[in-house]
């Protein structure tokens, strides 16, 4: 469940090494998961950080909560360009397997560069859509929405679509959001064993260093 974070702690590093000229401001949600008399329950409804309420659906999709709230505190300024990453949903993993992030985004331009890098580094990405027909599915009777969808079916767009609820002024403003669920994890292939896996880092870097460029 760490790979978001260890994903984007990577690529910050990768971006104060080669001088980025940007200001990157990293914000990185962690929470115990343990059982407790006081843990949330199905149908329980939590107030977000922005105001939402949020009725508790699967508790085991427990991640989104705090990543919202994250993506809360990052719209408050309305940036240029805000990107999560986390190993957010079984469902992209049967979607595009281990080894294919799935990419969000509400830029076609942005979807169409991390792509293009991702396919020239050999780290490879593919888009997925905010489908808003599927909105519905986040319909809530108690709360401003529900944490998960109400069809067992396309988990991982009604997540991106819960999460893109989090950054409304940053997209009213024309700015843009980019969410990657993927796996953190490969199988062996040739010259990368088994195990944890930083996807999408590098085709990010080079599409954030092509854009912005470096400051020395």
């Amino acid at each position: 469940d760490m790979g978001g974070a260890a994903a984007i702690l990577g690529l910050a590093n990768m971006l104060m090494a080669s001088n980025i000229n940007a200001r990157l401001h990293i914000l990185i949600p962690i929470a115990e998961n343990s059982i407790a008399g006081n843990a949330f329950r199905p149908s329980d409804v939590l107030t977000s950080r922005s105001g939402l309420t949020v009725e508790i659906g699967n508790t085991d999709a427990e991640g989104r909560l705090i990543l919202a709230d994250a993506l809360s505190l990052a719209d408050q300024s309305t940036p240029e360009l805000i990107i999560d990453m986390a190993t957010l949903t079984g469902a992209h993993r049967v979607a595009l397997g281990w080894d294919l992030p799935g990419v969000f985004t509400t830029s076609d331009r942005l979807a169409d560069s991390v792509y293009r890098w991702g396919e020239k580094k050999g780290d490879m990405v593919w888009r997925l859509p905010f489908f808003k027909g599927y909105e519905p599915y986040l319909k809530s009777r108690i709360a401003d929405i529900s944490s998960t969808g109400s069809k067992p079916l396309a988990g991982a767009i009604t997540a991106a679509l819960f999460l893109k609820k989090f950054v409304p002024k940053t997209i009213e403003a024309g700015g843009d959001f980019m969410h990657i669920d993927f796996a953190g994890w490969t199988d062996a292939h040739p010259g990368r064993p088994e195990g944890g896996e930083a996807q999408a880092i590098i085709a990010l870097h080079s599409h954030l260093m092509d854009q912005y460029g470096s400051s020395s």
